[in-house]
């Protein structure tokens, strides 16, 4: 029997997190595997009257890629990639995979090349994201492959999956707007302010806030939402992280990140496991060097880590930085092809500061 609470992720997906409007050109990017959930997302687009388009991927295409092209062609992007970021009205991603380490020998000096080609497309996405013109919205078809990195049951991860999302409630556009409520009270709250501390035996970091608000996500632009973010002062960041989590990115696990800042750029770096890749990441371009984005995840029923940073930078009691490209909606000036999430647990003899006040202490906020 279909599982009924995938009609309800797709009708929220369509009707609540890119709210389509008829005579939208809405394209929906995943992979075959997904196909169930695109399935439903097609068929609540066209009830809404938008004009939907599909475009699917293959995981082996990548590998191949980074097999076989040259310089020229690692460099070269097709007008098809660029057309769903420079014109379409909604681009809805459901991420799938039968491998989540396809890339785990991949060439990093390629994979970089790539990145930095990409650049582009990424300001592009970012531009037309803030400004409104382009409605976007990520989320993940719970397949064997993530169930396998979370080390769940492909059962059990399905569960994982629609509770964080409340696909698996009577109504889950009233449970986020519910959510949206209340996280509005922690923007309000920052508004107007000017210095951050976070400081527990992981971080001590400071950094500016000012005239860089707070954006409360909930389950627009990812589902599931349930964080507040900004893009800090670029140039005011000082000080040192040990994200308390692996960072994944293209299918490679970097583990024990110790980042150090000065000045707002990252100017020593050191991970455990996969450090060469890290370093690479960073020096791809001018802005990878720099955070883009402060997060505090607000999802407590996220309990635990599942290598999927969709769920794991929603975890409540932890914050995370990205390093990269800033938010231009959020007063965001930094440029970059990377935007990389990392984790920090903050839900032990922890604080975070503004302006002297406290405003959240070991995971739970105090205003």
């Amino acid at each position: 029997m279909p599982d009924p609470r995938v009609e309800k992720l797709a009708k929220t997906l369509v009707e609540y997190s890119v709210q389509v409007k008829p005579g939208d050109w809405v394209v929906i990017s995943s992979q075959p595997i997904a196909e169930p959930l695109v399935r439903e997302v097609y068929r609540y687009i066209l009830r809404a009257g938008g004009r939907p388009s599909v475009l699917l991927g293959l995981d082996s295409l990548g590998e191949v890629l980074y097999e076989e092209a040259n310089e020229d062609q690692l460099k070269w992007l097709s007008p098809f990639e660029h057309m769903p970021f420079e014109d379409a009205d909604v681009s809805i991603f459901i991420q799938a995979t039968e491998n989540t380490r396809v890339l785990t020998a991949a060439d990093t000096s390629k994979m970089q090349m790539r990145s930095a080609a990409r650049k582009d497309i990424m300001d592009v996405y970012m531009r037309r994201g803030a400004s409104g013109e382009l409605r976007w919205t990520l989320t993940q078809y719970p397949c064997p492959a993530y169930a396998q990195e979370a080390d769940m049951s492909l059962s059990d991860f399905e569960d994982f999956v629609y509770r964080a999302t409340f696909a698996d409630q009577a109504d889950p556009v009233k449970l986020w707007k519910e959510v949206e409520a209340n996280q509005e009270k922690l923007v309000v709250w920052l508004k107007g302010r000017k210095k951050m501390h976070l400081l527990s035996p992981n971080i001590d970091l400071t950094l500016s806030i000012e005239g860089r608000p707070f954006k409360n996500s909930t389950a627009t632009h990812n589902m599931p939402g349930s964080e507040i973010f900004t893009s800090p002062v670029e140039d005011s960041i000082n000080g040192w992280v040990n994200y308390t989590y692996p960072a994944i990115r293209l299918g490679r696990e970097v583990d024990g990140i110790h980042l150090e800042f000065q000045t707002g750029r990252v100017i020593k770096a050191t991970a455990k496991k996969n450090e060469e890749f890290l370093i690479k990441m960073l020096d791809q371009d001018a802005g990878a060097r720099t955070i883009g984005e402060l997060g505090i995840g607000t999802n407590y029923s996220i309990d635990r880590f599942t290598k999927s940073i969709l769920y794991d930078e929603k975890i409540g009691g932890t914050i995370h930085t990205a390093v990269g490209a800033g938010y231009p909606e959020v007063g965001g000036k930094n440029q970059s092809a990377l935007h990389w999430d990392m984790i920090c647990d903050m839900r032990t003899d922890s604080e975070i500061r503004v302006d002297g006040d406290l405003f959240y202490k070991d995971g739970q906020f105090q205003v």
